[in-house]
């Protein structure tokens, strides 16, 4: 990529570097987005495997779902603080070298070979990850000139393209490593592919725009004291509490596990309903948050199912496929490569089949293409009925019906999650305008959290019953959508 550093012809005096065009600080969080990534979808494609593997943690499959579930839903919970305290505390620079150095920690502690540990690796990770995920992409959009710059959006496509090529690399390397030579060398990888990225992140950061060194709003010196205090009475509350249950020996994984996914299901609604309840805001943005949470609502449904393909479908294919392709045997984990490959030959794909309908005319409305992410996802859970039917018996499903379903939910995603970023920051009150992204990202949240209880409830989410169930739940949901669509485009307002 560094190859790619051009001359600026648009440049103040024509000497500035670009990459592919873009400011120079786009290269550095490129970079530093593609390592973050590969250690996190690395990890990611060897977390329920080690749960499960005898000379893992030898977890039962639910149990390691729902470990799963929560790990990916807490990344995506912790993204609102996370992107409080760049606002209000660090800044954005400050805020992502905080949180790569805790990342790679956090991997680090997952190497060592202990089940307590372990935990504390997955929790490091997901309070990094956290902290970086707003953060970053905040600092993209400090290169370029306002919102009208005809740079942006092309930069926020080369940014994201960090996240896929990181994303399709981190399986074939760490899972490689984790699954054939040995587990925790698979974590350490990961934490060398974040320590990469932190190190080119510090040597590139005077590329980056001033403004992210800029705290937005600071904390006054009252308001520092007051969040300290609070954050310390809960800090000692939970302590206290999980003291008391390992002492009197009660203490349970459920005493974790239980309390997350009640708290990812009830924020979610307290969020959205301290926004729709805001009296600040005017009788149009009051009917957009009402039609959003028709969005919101199929969002959660949709990342319920979609986000199985790393747990539900992956310990399906390590108990139930053969995985191999004309006789060559390749490790479970590079399934989850399979999407990021396919999101990037399909999304330019995508981009120019809207376009080419825009230009006639004939182009879906946002609830069109929403309703139909969501059937298409459910599509996905009707087809893996298939190789669930094969594998009985002792016979192994092949290979490609697992990439068969991963092909229709990767259609699914170009379909309705752009759209979905797009209808947020369109239908977002000015007031919550910087809050709402957040606010989408907890869609995941509600979704994964859904997985996380149904496995703690002892659900098999394998069995050809439950897996029915919620392909036909996404199907109705996309119907009714576009069966209400005139109700919510009212809603919607001057939205489309």
């Amino acid at each position: 990529m560094a190859s790619s550093l051009t001359k600026d012809s648009a440049g103040t005096a024509g000497s500035e570097k670009t990459f592919f065009g873009h400011p120079r600080g786009l290269a550095t969080l490129f970079m530093t987005e593609m390592w973050e990534r590969f250690s996190y979808y690395g990890m990611r494609a060897l977390l329920p495997l080690y749960l499960i593997a005898p000379d893992g943690l030898h977890m039962n499959p639910a149990t390691a779902t729902a470990i799963y579930s929560v790990y990916v839903s807490l990344v995506y919970l912790l993204a609102m603080p996370g992107g409080w305290f760049g606002d209000r505390v660090w800044g954005p620079r400050k805020t992502v070298a905080v949180a790569g150095t805790v990342i790679m920690i956090g991997h680090l502690t997952l190497a060592l070979p202990s089940q307590g540990t372990f935990f504390a690796g997955l929790g490091l990770v997901a309070i990094g990850s956290g902290l970086l995920k707003s953060n970053i992409s905040t600092m993209v959009g400090h290169l370029y000139d306002g919102p009208d710059d005809p740079r942006r959006d092309g930069g926020f496509t080369v940014f994201y393209m960090g996240i896929n090529v990181g994303a399709f690399a981190a399986p074939l390397v760490i899972g490689t490593i984790g699954e054939s030579v040995n587990w925790h060398l698979g974590f350490a990888l990961a934490a060398v592919g974040m320590g990469l990225g932190l190190a080119q992140y510090l040597f590139g950061t005077r590329h980056l725009n001033e403004r992210s060194l800029v705290v937005p709003k600071p904390l006054s010196a009252a308001e520092r004291a007051d969040t300290l205090r609070k954050g310390m009475i809960w800090l000692a509350i939970a302590a206290v509490f999980y003291i008391v249950t390992v002492v009197t020996g009660v203490y349970t994984l459920n005493w974790i596990l239980v309390p997350i996914t009640i708290a990812g299901l009830v924020i979610p609604v307290m969020v959205l309903t301290r926004i729709k309840r805001d009296k600040e805001l005017s009788a149009a943005e009051q009917s957009k948050m009402s039609g959003y949470i028709w969005f919101f609502v199929a969002a959660a449904m949709f990342w319920m199912i979609y986000d199985q393909g790393g747990s539900t479908l992956a310990i399906f294919a390590d108990n139930s496929a053969d995985n191999s392709i004309l006789g060559w045997d390749f490790p479970v984990s590079w399934y989850q490569s399979v999407n990021p490959v396919l999101i990037m030959a399909l999304a330019p794909v995508f981009a120019a089949f809207w376009l080419s309908l825009n230009r006639r005319g004939k182009e879906p409305s946002t609830i069109v293409k929403f309703s139909s992410g969501l059937v298409l996802v459910g599509a996905s859970f009707f087809l893996f009925l298939m190789p669930l039917t094969i594998a009985t018996d002792g016979h192994k499903a092949a290979a490609m019906w697992l990439v068969a379903i991963y092909f229709v939910q990767t259609v699914a995603e170009l379909t309705l999650s752009p759209v979905g970023l797009s209808v947020t920051t369109k239908m977002a009150p000015a007031k919550y305008a910087s809050q709402m992204m957040g606010v989408w990202f907890l869609a995941v949240t509600a979704g994964d959290c859904t997985t996380g209880l149904l496995s703690i409830a002892g659900v098999g989410l394998n069995g050809t019953g439950i897996v029915a169930l919620q392909a036909a739940l996404a199907a109705a949901a996309g119907v009714a959508i576009f069966m209400y669509r005139n109700k919510v485009k009212q809603l919607m307002g001057d939205v489309r």
